[in-house]
């Protein structure tokens, strides 16, 4: 069973080492490559201001997070829920850099996330695929005919919903040939299975081709082989037959 979580994050700014701190997780669970219906998903109380740069992005205000938890009440299930499992994130090191910064902070041995989680980045992955181009979120949404219509604003689980979609489309959609009539993942839901012709199914006749297209491709072919230098290969498999 191969168990991947996908994950995002919404921060007061852009750097820990400035002091900032995260204020929502969004995590969905995949198994075996198809989404389980499990997340989590919570607001965190930063204990400092969020950058009006950030509020802008993802529109969380002091204010909404002022009654929510701190982040050390939160630890244990939030690391319970993705201990084992593969990280899918886009752009990992801001997201992962957050993670392992509130860790630290907590001082209660958890190390760092690669010490219980192994990182997909698909941002990497993204650029590997499609060099040259756009490779932010939204930008993946649109090449993948993903729906992100909703996406006004940043938020950590809609925006690990929508990469769990691009990241499956973007790895292959289907993973395996359904035999049962049961649809598989991605877009390619109208494949169900392998239907077999019986015997008794009319033959498909045979049109064999006329002296004057035989005698167009030979003309063609020995145009090739003069073009070639004498490297026509259709002519030297013809010879090897």
């Amino acid at each position: 069973m191969t168990r991947q979580i996908v994950l995002d994050t919404e921060t007061t700014g852009l750097e820990p080492s400035q002091g900032h701190r995260i204020i929502e997780i969004g995590c969905v669970e995949l198994v075996n490559r198809r989404l389980t219906g499990r997340h989590y998903h919570q607001y965190i109380n930063p204990e400092r201001e969020v950058d009006e740069g950030a509020i802008e992005v993802h529109g969380i205000t002091n204010e909404f997070l002022a009654d929510k938890p701190l982040f050390h009440t939160i630890a244990e299930e939030f690391m319970a829920f993705i201990k084992g499992a593969e990280l899918v994130i886009h752009n990992a090191p801001f997201d992962i850099g957050f993670i392992n910064h509130e860790l630290q902070l907590l001082d209660r041995g958890y190390g760092a996330v690669a010490d219980h989680c192994s990182v997909i980045d698909t941002l990497v992955m993204a650029r590997q695929k499609h060099p040259g181009q756009k490779n932010n979120l939204d930008a993946l949404c649109k090449r993948y005919e993903v729906d992100n219509s909703q996406r006004d604003l940043h938020g950590a689980l809609l925006d690990a919903e929508i990469l769990a979609d691009v990241y499956l489309l973007m790895t292959g959609g289907q993973t395996a040939l359904s035999l049962g009539g049961q649809q598989s993942d991605g877009q390619q839901q109208g494949v169900t299975g392998i239907r077999r012709l019986g015997p008794e199914r009319e033959r498909l006749p045979v049109i064999r081709a006329a002296a004057g297209e035989l005698a167009a491709h030979r003309d063609k072919l020995a145009a090739l082989e003069q073009a070639s230098g004498g490297n026509c290969l259709w002519l030297q498999s013809d010879a090897v037959g």
